[in-house]
């Protein structure tokens, strides 16, 4: 059931992400809205692509010759996105369209501030060609909410001469054979962290929950329910943070490292392997090239095969406040296909929402892009799709689980049983 716009903003917490020919695209155009004297307010979140102020500067000129409408296009930053959203929608000055982190949509669908585009993306011949983890997280209650734009995904990058000299011939692709190549660093290499585990990354957490067969949460009758305390993902957070503290693989500062820390300890290249998002190989050539020429990449290791990951990215929403939403339908559909969505991926190196243009994307991919793509493709997984995901991610459930058990302060299976504690809180509004 969907809430009211005041009441859902009300309870919103603020959430940071760690957190992708024609140029209106491919697939229909569904009608042609004539927007002479029209403009439309975007929201676009700043630091995705470095070079936005040029992009928009297409997109603004494109879609006047191609409805004749104007764009605002204003650039939010992530850090305060959640607040300026939930202080807009409380008070009805939402924008016409704006970009909604993928954790996000269900939470704006479900207090009514954004429209169904389930139709339009039909009417479009689009709804086959989205990228299935994209979209699954755009859906709520039968709906498609967030069209998709672009993703990411994490997967391992690797030092290759750190394990050359390991005498490590093929990465792992199992939990055994990831233990064994610590083991086999460690002993060559004693001055090399083999692989740290940074206790303030949920997204390096789970992959391990979910390779071992475990869930993060599962639903019933309607209501979410944490899976931690379940056997198999305690297995998986187990076989993770025994890595570090049993077998050495990370080092005790890395207990509250985030994800960019852990990148930031590989570029110094006396890191053998580290989590990473499909996103990072190109800012490593930028800040460390010597150590980007040394790197590859391999999917998530699961207990005896690839590991789901997480899909991260963004949707693009039109608000129930706009105006005109054909209009607003067509500038989404002017991003998120064809020629400005290609030049997006490009420039951001993240991956298109739409299954035909990741195609192409990858068909001039480097090795390491092609093994996220693969990772995406055949081991994306969704966070749990409900609004109260939130809520979970804002009261930090995961990384405050990581951070008990790597500190020493709990083993895995009471931190587990106290994080599905507080998942469950968190799902019941508490």
């Amino acid at each position: 059931m969907r809430k009211s716009m005041a009441g859902m903003a009300a309870g919103i917490l603020v959430v940071s992400l760690a957190s992708c020919g024609d140029a209106g695209g491919s697939g229909g155009s569904g009608g042609s809205t004539d927007g002479g004297g029209k403009k439309l307010t975007v929201w676009i979140m700043e630091g995705t692509n470095p070079d936005a102020s040029a992009y928009f500067e297409t997109v603004t000129s494109t879609f006047k010759a191609k409805t004749g409408a104007d764009l605002d296009v204003q650039m939010v930053p992530w850090s305060g996105a959640k607040d300026k959203f939930t202080t807009a929608i409380a008070g009805g000055t939402t924008p016409d369209v704006a970009e909604v982190g993928a954790t996000w949509t269900p939470e704006f669908a479900e207090a009514g501030a954004i429209a169904d585009l389930g139709d339009k993306v039909s009417a479009a011949g689009l709804d086959s060609d989205l990228v299935g983890s994209l979209k699954e997280a755009g859906t709520y209650d039968g709906r498609l909410y967030g069209m998709p734009w672009y993703a990411g995904v994490r997967s391992m990058l690797y030092n290759k001469d750190v394990f050359a000299k390991a005498g490590i011939t093929t990465p792992p692709k199992t939990w055994a054979e990831l233990t064994t190549a610590v083991e086999k660093i460690k002993k060559t290499q004693p001055k090399v962290t083999p692989f740290p585990v940074p206790g303030s990354s949920e997204f390096t957490a789970t992959p391990f929950v979910w390779g071992g067969g475990g869930e993060l949460a599962t639903q019933s009758g309607g209501r979410w329910k944490s899976g931690l305390a379940d056997p198999k993902a305690v297995e998986g957070i187990t076989f993770l943070t025994d890595l570090a503290l049993e077998h050495g693989s990370s080092t005790p500062a890395a207990a509250t490292w985030t994800e960019k820390d852990a990148l930031t300890a590989y570029a110094k290249g006396d890191v053998g392997m580290v989590v990473a998002g499909s996103w990072t190989p190109a800012t490593l050539a930028q800040d460390a090239p010597e150590v980007a020429k040394k790197t590859g990449a391999f999917v998530m290791p699961g207990k005896s095969g690839m590991a789901p990951s997480a899909v991260g990215g963004s949707h693009l929403s039109v608000f129930e406040t706009a105006k005109d939403k054909d209009l607003a339908w067509q500038f989404v559909q002017l991003m998120t296909t064809g020629d400005l969505a290609k030049k997006w991926g490009e420039e951001s190196n993240y991956f298109s929402g739409q299954k035909s243009a990741l195609d192409a994307q990858l068909a001039s991919a480097s090795d390491a892009q092609k093994v996220f793509a693969t990772q995406m493709t055949q081991g994306g997984r969704t966070v749990p799709v409900t609004p109260q995901w939130g809520k979970v991610q804002g009261k930090k459930v995961i990384p405050t689980m990581m951070q008990s058990v790597l500190s020493s302060k709990a083993d895995a299976k009471t931190a587990t049983d106290q994080a599905a504690k507080d998942m469950d809180a968190a799902f019941a509004g508490n």
